[in-house]
C-alpha cells in the first residue's frame, strides 16, 4: 500500500544546497510505503494502526480551531459498533455528526454549555453508554476561553492531569461493561520542553482501571496549521496526534 502525501503535509526531505548552507533545503514530496496489514474479520479492514484521511468530511465547524475530523471517529465507531456514545467536550459537534450520520444516539456535553466534564454532577443526565469519544483541549496550546474549568486552562501540567483523570473517572462511571472510552491527544513542545501527553495519560488511565482496548492508533495530521508556518527555532516536526482507546480492567 502507498500513501501519498505532499510536501507541506509531511517534513520535506532536506537536501544540502551546493554551497552546503544549513539554512537553504529543497523539500520534496514523500512517497510512504505502508505495511500491508493482515487480513482478520474486521468489520473495518482499512482501520488500522495508522490513520490517514485527507478532509475532515461533513462533520462539525471547520472554523473551530483546535478540533479534528470526523473520519477516525466514524472508523472507531464502525468497528466496536456501540448503541449509544458520549462526546463530553463536544467542541464544534464533530462526534455528534458522526453519530448522527451512523444513527447512533450521542449525548454531548461542553464547558461552554456549562457542563465540566471532570464535574460527576455533570453526568446526572447521562444514560449509560457502550462508547465515550474525548478530544480534549491541550494544556495551554489554545486557550479556548477564561473558563478555570477547561482544560486549556489549567494552571500546571499536573493540574491538567489530574482533572483528566477524573474526567476518565466520570465517563468510567457511565460506561456499560465492555465499553470503550476512546481519546485523541498529542503531544507538543511548550516554552522549550516536550510534554508527551499521551504517555502521560495512559499512566493516568491504568491508574484508575483502564486498559489499552487495542493498538494506539497514530493519525496524521493532514492540513495541520502548524504545516503553513515558517518556524525560526530548529526542532523535529510532529504530524500527527495519537488515539487512545481503554476499556475497565
Amino acid at each position: 500500500m502507498i500513501l501519498t502525501t505532499d510536501p507541506q503535509t509531511l517534513a520535506p526531505q532536506s537536501v544540502p544546497t551546493p554551497n552546503n548552507s544549513e539554512q537553504n533545503f529543497t523539500p520534496k514530496p514523500k512517497f510512504i510505503e505502508l505495511p500491508v496489514a493482515p487480513r482478520n474479520a474486521s468489520p473495518v479492514p482499512e482501520l488500522t494502526s495508522i490513520h490517514s484521511v485527507k478532509g475532515r468530511g461533513p462533520y462539525g465547524n471547520c472554523r473551530y480551531r483546535g478540533n479534528c475530523g470526523g473520519h477516525i471517529i466514524r472508523d472507531l465507531l464502525r468497528y466496536f459498533q456501540p448503541k449509544s456514545v458520549l462526546d463530553p467536550m463536544m467542541g464544534s459537534g464533530t462526534c455528534r455528526d458522526v453519530c448522527r450520520e451512523l444513527g447512533i444516539p450521542c449525548h454531548s456535553m461542553d464547558v461552554r454549555k456549562g457542563q465540566d466534564a471532570a464535574d460527576r454532577a455533570s453526568y446526572a443526565d447521562c444514560e449509560p453508554v457502550d462508547f465515550v469519544w474525548m478530544h480534549p483541549p491541550y494544556w495551554r496550546m489554545i486557550r479556548y476561553n477564561d473558563d478555570p474549568r477547561c482544560l486549556s486552562n489549567a494552571p500546571s501540567l499536573d493540574d491538567f492531569l489530574d482533572r483528566m483523570e477524573l474526567v476518565l473517572r466520570n465517563c468510567q462511571g457511565v460506561l456499560r461493561p465492555r465499553g470503550k472510552i476512546a481519546v485523541l491527544i498529542g503531544g507538543y513542545s511548550d516554552r522549550g520542553r516536550y510534554q508527551p501527553l499521551p504517555h502521560l495519560l495512559v499512566a493516568r488511565a491504568i491508574q484508575v482501571g483502564l486498559w489499552p482496548a487495542c493498538t494506539e492508533i497514530i493519525r496524521f495530521q493532514h492540513g495541520n496549521t502548524s504545516s503553513r508556518k515558517t518556524y525560526q527555532s530548529s526542532f523535529i516536526p510532529r504530524l500527527h496526534d495519537v488515539c487512545l482507546v481503554f476499556e475497565r480492567v
